[in-house]
């Protein structure tokens, strides 16, 4: 059949990548849209509102909803303004201090403006895995224990800059250049922002967000002696200062940054905007938004000076305002590409995000892309452990101490072991690149999983894909942590807390209904998985998704006719879909007395 064609041919001609629009509940709007302004002042960073319709979804499949927030692209609402942007496309350098919130600044930018979002890190660790040319040469110096020469890495930044993706949505550049030789490199090729922003937050501030807080060793709540005192003079006498919140520990990082930092502004004191990051995120983001609007808005107005305010290409402006599908595509095509996998990690962390800030505090992700479908292969560890370090440097901007768990050996004697999936993970997280502020060991740490892994420092919790294996259970050692780790957030990535064969072959039947009621005790946050015809994984019919606080959400694979392909929204649920309304969601409607076998799982 058609779907054949599309899902998987690696020659067909679509982008593997189309973002959809952040996916807010109202109480966390970032601010409120601007009027629409007359024709002759156009704004470039407005979705239009064709762009907002791309969902095919009618008024009656999703009732008392507002636009789909397709607005993530610097981008024009009408043709000229569209060809101003194809034409320049935003460009953002942004520089702060450790715990200065600079990356929750940049997660906000993206998902806004959706430019390719560029740290160093990321580079080299995507060529080294590769086997590019660069990446050779950075691996023989990593492998030395040295650091990679400034040239390695601003030619790793250059061959980035000029892919197809960064030309056509922009990019923002997150800590670099980080010396006056890389950010001269950088001028030498012509190579400048529209805008350099720096999160300024004074270092008394960024020292006592540390420094200041303290912990109730009965309770585990953490409490700030300025910001977030005890409730009572009891709760007082018993506080303790964590081991390594320390001044000299934090003013060491500090030095570090601020020297970094001052070698690189003068080169873009033209362009430099300072802000104050000691303000709520939100207020914060609004000046920085407002900033950014201005150089769209200048953009806009140039190229309507050019065209005396006419669209250069009508058929352009369409074709830019159909890319946005909301979902992937060419997702059977794996290994996935990077902006795939930065689609879907951009995707959990803002649902997880949501659901933290909700003081949700028992939390699991299910992602079954076909990279980290069990059910299709092993898990692809690289890309479980990408996820993960997405999820726990987020955190550990804002300053939490997050505790990455990986189960260990389970059972005795020869039924002794760990599930394959998770063979060799902890030492993966070792040795991966954890930033170059020194998260890894402070504000990042790994155990196992059991009530003796939880610290009194410790903030919160990420469980690697907890399962259960034959003649073994991990839901036992499961209840003990999350007993001992109280109220702290406890999240649970790709679980697999289905009951197991015993030793005997026979299944467990003791405490089973306990085990599968603390298992459900977990509210999934975030939800992906691909829809098939029952009994096979070819071709993609469609997409479950849910991403918290928002419903389960039920797409359409469509073939296009360019051999392109999108998804199409066809219904939501409250709860979870059982197959039969999966089913159904695919079929005409039909009287509801009737009623019909399930074809998708």
């Amino acid at each position: 059949m058609a779907a054949s064609s599309s899902s998987s041919s690696p020659a067909a001609a679509s982008a593997p990548f189309a973002a959809p629009g952040p996916h807010r509940r109202p109480g966390l709007a970032l601010r409120p849209s601007p009027p629409t302004p007359p024709s002759s002042s156009l704004s470039c960073c407005r979705a239009s509102p064709a762009a907002a319709a791309v969902s095919s979804v009618s008024a009656t499949a999703a009732p008392n909803r507002g636009p789909r927030g397709m607005g993530l692209r610097c981008r024009a609402s009408e043709g000229a303004a569209a060809a101003a942007r194809k034409e320049a496309p935003l460009k953002v350098m942004i520089s702060g201090a450790p715990a200065s919130g600079k990356g929750t600044q940049c997660r906000m930018i993206v998902e806004k403006y959706g430019l390719v979002h560029i740290s160093t890190g990321d580079l080299l660790r995507a060529e080294v895995s590769s086997g590019t040319e660069i990446g050779k040469k950075a691996k023989q110096y990593m492998d030395n224990g040295m650091l990679v020469p400034d040239q390695v890495v601003t030619d790793m930044v250059v061959s980035r800059l000029s892919q197809p993706d960064v030309r056509e949505r922009g990019w923002l550049l997150d800590g670099y250049p980080r010396s006056y030789a890389q950010a001269q490199s950088l001028e030498s090729m012509k190579i400048r922002p529209d805008i350099f922003i720096v999160l300024e937050v004074p270092d008394d501030i960024l020292i006592d967000r540390c420094v200041g807080r303290r912990l109730d060793p009965e309770t585990g709540k953490i409490y700030h002696i300025k910001n977030f005192p005890p409730e009572d003079d009891e709760v007082s006498a018993r506080l303790v200062t964590r081991s390594d919140d320390t001044f000299e520990k934090v003013k060491s990082r500090l030095e570090t940054y601020k020297q970094n930092s001052e070698a690189v502004i003068p080169t873009y004191s033209d362009l430099l905007n300072q802000i104050d990051g000691n303000r709520q995120v939100e207020v914060v983001f609004n000046e920085i938004d407002s900033l950014l609007q201005k150089i769209c808005e200048n953009a806009s107005s140039n190229m309507l000076a050019k065209t005396n305010g006419k669209p250069q290409d009508s058929k352009d402006t369409t074709a830019s305002k159909n890319e946005f599908r909301g979902i992937p595509t060419r997702l059977n095509n794996i290994p996935h590409s990077r902006e795939i996998r930065k689609y879907f990690y951009n995707d959990v962390l803002v649902a997880t995000r949501h659901a933290v800030e909700d003081k949700k505090t028992r939390l699991q992700i299910d992602i079954n892309i076909p990279e980290l479908n069990p059910e299709m292969d092993v898990y692809r560890i690289g890309t479980l452990m990408e996820l993960v370090r997405e999820l726990s440097l987020s955190f550990a901007d804002d300053g939490k101490r997050v505790k990455v768990c990986v189960q260990g050996s389970m059972g005795q004697g020869a039924f002794a072991g760990i599930p394959l999936q998770l063979a060799g993970t902890r030492k993966i997280l070792e040795i991966m690149d954890w930033g170059e502020y020194g998260a890894k060991g402070t504000f990042i740490n790994f155990g196992a999983v059991g009530a003796s892994e939880v610290d009194k420092e410790d903030d919160m919790f990420i469980l690697i894909a907890p399962q259960n294996a034959v003649g073994n259970c991990i839901i036992d050692d499961m209840k003990a942590m999350t007993d001992a780790a109280g109220d702290r957030p406890v999240i649970l990535v790709n679980p697999r807390l289905k009951d197991m064969p015993g030793s005997s072959g026979v299944m467990q039947t003791m405490g089973r209904d306990m085990r599968l009621k603390y298992a459900a005790s977990f509210e999934t946050c975030y939800s992906f998985r691909l829809l098939f015809y029952a009994g096979s994984f070819y071709p993609i019919m469609g997409a479950l998704r849910m991403a918290y606080p928002n419903k389960y959400e039920i797409y359409r694979r469509v073939d296009e006719p360019n051999g392109q392909e999108r998804y199409v929204l066809l219904e939501e649920f409250v709860e979870k879909p059982t197959p039969d309304e999966i089913t159904n969601a695919f079929r005409p409607r039909k009287n509801e007395n009737e009623k019909s076998a399930s074809g998708f799982w």
